[in-house]
């Protein structure tokens, strides 16, 4: 239909159009007003206690003890059984968060402001890899870090930030992409880009040379560092695609490790969701897939504005990494992603394909026509609480999903 087009070409002149800037790390709670005591905002679609997988209820044991809460990770898990908690999505708030996703008050938050529409998103500061609570672990390690991360890490960034007046994202991610990152599974260049970007200011704002050296050597350190401003981005370019009349563009997909949901431009807030799936991939020495959780996490933001599995062929190496096969196939994954999105964009390039920009605006009449569903790059998570990651792989978002929101989007234009 020419009003479908026309919407959806609206919408993707709104993604393109996106001036995405990472301008301050502040507690959450100053970022999100609504944000209150024993308020947890989680990753994906909308999911209760009773139904949460273990990781995530393993996140938010920990969470709980971390916040003051709970005396111990057993009574956090009996009060969040007593419905002592409220749990909402972070797409609710505006914000993301990756795997478990969880987001409390005081939990430092990056900030990335849209200044071409004025709007602004969130998303925690990825905390590195192995037993981290967004993998579901808990322990005094676990919320220790986390402990460092606000009161250290945070406010250096954000001093460095605001004397800086932010860092443009969006050319960072170009070179990422020349550069062997997807933006999802490997953002390698992208964080040592960030972190070329930001270190000389955190050093100019830094009065502790020891904390300054610890907080440069963890992101140095951190291949995934870029993987939650990746997410943070993307909402931001996304969030401004909403609400658009007649447009069948994806402006969010999500997982809580129970559900997936996507959200459509043109059918607002409304989650259409389906079971999750499990992800293929491989293991790290010990694990196997009797060990794996179904996938979760608000990181497929970055495939909705073209990075992640739609941008594979930028990152051969990935291929191999996620159990996707060789990495000449790396290539054909991007290929595929083309057949289901609007067009593509000129700024983000794939040297490998002559150039070709990424496969952008997942559009849900060319999913259910097609039978292609989203590919996507993820992390694998244990499925018992408290361990955390165990691999990484890909995945493929439910078709049911889609199929829903189609017949939704069709009531809602008077399409039979």
């Amino acid at each position: 239909m020419h009003a479908i087009d026309t919407a959806n070409e609206q919408a993707f002149q709104r993604m393109l159009a996106g001036d995405p800037v990472l301008i301050d790390v502040v507690p959450a709670a100053d970022a999100i007003p609504q944000l209150k005591e024993r308020m947890i905002l989680h990753a994906g679609p909308p999911v209760e206690w009773n139904r949460m997988c273990g990781p995530m209820r393993g996140a938010i044991m920990g969470v709980a003890v971390f916040e003051g809460w709970a005396p111990n990770l057993d009574v956090a898990a009996d009060m969040a059984a007593a419905g002592e908690f409220e749990f909402h999505p972070n797409h609710h708030f505006d914000a993301v968060g990756p795997m478990t996703g969880l987001t409390t008050l005081t939990q430092p938050v990056m900030i990335v402001e849209n200044r071409a529409f004025g709007n602004r998103s969130y998303c925690t500061i990825n905390e590195g890899l192995g037993k981290v609570m967004r993998f579901g672990g808990n322990d005094e390690e676990v919320r220790a870090r986390l402990a460092w991360l606000r009161d250290v890490l945070g406010p250096s960034m954000a001093a460095a930030l605001r004397e800086l007046d932010g860092v443009a994202l969006k050319p960072i991610v170009a070179r990422g992409l020349t550069m062997g990152d997807e933006m999802h599974q490997r953002n390698v260049g992208c964080s040592g880009l960030t972190l070329r970007a930001i270190a000389s200011s955190m050093a100019s704002t830094s009065s502790d040379s020891a904390e300054l050296a610890r907080a440069l050597a963890f992101i140095a350190s951190n291949d995934q560092f870029f993987l939650n401003i990746a997410m943070a981005l993307g909402k931001a370019l996304m969030d401004p695609v909403r609400d658009i009349e007649n447009s069948s563009i994806v402006t969010a997909m999500c997982r809580n490790g129970t559900d997936f949901g996507i959200r459509v431009s043109g059918t607002g807030d409304q989650w259409f969701t389906a079971p999750v799936e499990m992800p293929e991939g491989l293991y790290f020495p010990g694990y196997s897939e009797a060990d794996a959780n179904p996938d979760m996490g608000d990181s497929t933001i970055v495939e909705t504005i073209g990075l992640g599995g739609f941008a594979m062929a930028a990152a051969p190496a990935v291929a191999g990494f996620v159990g996707a096969g060789a990495a000449s196939e790396a290539a054909n994954f991007t290929r595929s992603m083309r057949e289901i999105t609007h067009g593509e964009n000129p700024e983000w390039t794939i040297p490998a394909l002559d150039y070709a920009g990424v496969p952008t605006g997942i559009d849900i009449r060319y999913v259910v026509e097609t039978g292609l569903v989203p590919t996507i790059n993820t992390g694998i998570a244990h499925k018992e609480p408290g361990i955390g990651q165990v691999g990484a792989g890909v995945v493929r978002a439910p078709m049911a999903c889609f199929e829903a929101a189609l017949k939704a989007l069709a009531q809602e234009i008077g399409v039979s």
